[in-house]
């Protein structure tokens, strides 16, 4: 973790990252208390108001990630502020969308028929989308695999200037690839979620963001004990 702070857009989101999940465990709090009142007026304009806060509250999470791309893309695909356990579970530089299309199933029990084939329909969507980055991600692995890029990678310390532009080309093609992947994916995981709010009742979107949260908070907690049982 040291040599991750000593970069100033690691340092800066680690920091970032600490305030955002005890912030999530709050919005956690409120999603799960929330689930439990009884039905009124009251409760559904609590519903709207609390999603729309949550939200803003995973913008703020993707507009860090953006700035911090910015300074050095390739860090995101393998963050250092993450669990061992957690980093098995990226896709992409974040979650996979369609994580929380699976999470409207195993927390929503009362879709119509009308949702449940709208879901389908994203469902089907998001799934395609997901491939379609996942093959351009493999093509840029498989560029950095090449030989010439291979070669004068293994030469560094070695080499001539003019294989030092070269290489310093090849890296700056590289980062404008894993950026545009990023972006992608990003904007993929953010049109899921929208998609999802907009075929969902705010009741049934209260449980899914509910879901989302004990995951995500879960599989950290558990990691981050995975790792101290590791070093210890």
């Amino acid at each position: 973790m040291a040599a991750a702070a000593a970069n100033p857009a690691r340092k800066r989101f680690i920091a970032f990252l600490g305030g955002w999940l005890e912030r999530q465990q709050t919005f956690l709090d409120q999603l799960l208390r929330l689930v439990d009142l009884p039905s009124s007026e009251n409760k559904a304009h609590q519903q709207r108001h609390l999603i729309e806060q949550v939200l803003c509250h995973y913008q703020q999470y993707f507009s860090e990630k953006d700035l911090t791309a910015e300074e050095d893309v390739f860090v995101l695909f393998s963050p250092p502020w993450l669990s061992s356990f957690e980093r098995t579970m990226l896709w992409l530089a974040g979650f996979k969308p369609s994580l929380v299309l699976r999470m409207v199933d195993s927390s929503v029990e009362d879709l119509t028929e009308e949702q449940a084939r709208k879901m389908e329909a994203v469902k089907g969507e998001t799934r395609w989308a997901e491939r379609e980055l996942s093959e351009k991600m493999a093509r840029i692995q498989e560029s950095v695999a090449a030989p010439p890029i291979l070669a004068l990678a293994r030469r560094v310390g070695r080499l001539m200037d003019g294989e030092i532009s070269s290489l310093d080309l090849a890296m700056e093609t590289l980062k404008t690839a894993m950026l545009g992947v990023f972006e992608s994916a990003d904007g993929l995981r953010g049109s899921s979620v929208r998609k999802v709010v907009e075929v969902l009742r705010p009741e049934q979107t209260v449980k899914v963001l509910a879901a989302v949260a004990q995951f995500q908070l879960g599989i950290r907690r558990l990691g981050l004990q995975r790792d101290s049982e590791q070093q210890s």
